[in-house]
């Protein structure tokens, strides 16, 4: 039976091994918070429906957030809608947290698209919910345009870089083409992701942007089971 036992265990190690998990260069149960683009322009549509962005995210989020919950961490912030000020419009509405699939779904289903886009100052909040000086952290931010109030992600990125004890944030850009929104992707946010090693992806429909949501927010040998 330990002959038997010490194989099984062998052939775990050789199925690790050939997953980008084993290499340690993805940080899948790190505290993470998804940063929420709630502007005026998830509120457009493409050419071919009348439905909004937002929708379409929503129902993208409903098919990976429960998948992620039960594993890490998971806090959500979103800009956009409410009634502050311009440029002020972000608002931490959960700090990370086991089993949170049920409460982010519900503040995500709840968001009325409106206002600017403060993602720089959003990023920034919710690494500072993640205690990013003190221990691992990522960031997922989910934004269908660039930043509209005069702050500098790029710079942002490498201030908190310099901080860290290990930040990641991942960029993924809803850009649908055909929308009355629509802009080709340019390094703008992107950025982000390559001062802290993080992915930047783009999607263009719901699929890809469960992809994408999975890429960045569940563990390779996770995904592998649950697609």
């Amino acid at each position: 039976m330990r002959g038997v036992a010490l194989a099984f265990g062998a052939l775990c190690l050789m199925g690790l091994a050939d997953t980008p998990w084993a290499a340690d260069d993805v940080r899948c149960l790190d505290d993470a918070m998804l940063v929420l683009d709630a502007s005026g322009s998830m509120a457009g549509t493409d050419m071919n429906e009348m439905r909004p962005h937002i929708a379409k995210v929503q129902e993208a989020l409903a098919a990976v957030v429960p998948q992620v919950a039960p594993r890490r961490h998971l806090g959500l912030m979103v800009y956009g809608p409410g009634g502050a000020p311009r440029c002020r419009n972000f608002e931490l509405r959960l700090s990370p947290g086991p089993n949170s699939a049920e409460t982010i779904m519900n503040e995500v289903n709840s968001v009325i698209p409106g206002g600017q886009t403060p993602l720089t100052d959003s990023v920034h909040r919710a690494a500072e919910a993640l205690q990013f000086r003190d221990k691992p952290a990522v960031v997922v931010l989910l934004t269908d345009g660039e930043e509209t109030c005069g702050r500098d992600p790029c710079l942002l990125a490498r201030q908190l870089r310099a901080e860290a004890y290990a930040l990641t944030i991942h960029v993924i850009a809803f850009k649908v083409v055909g929308s009355s929104t629509w802009l080709a992707p340019k390094l703008g946010s992107s950025c982000m992701a390559q001062e802290t090693g993080g992915l930047s992806l783009t999607a263009a429909d719901k699929d890809e942007l469960i992809k994408a949501l999975r890429e960045t927010l569940t563990c390779p040998l996770f995904s592998k089971v649950i697609q």
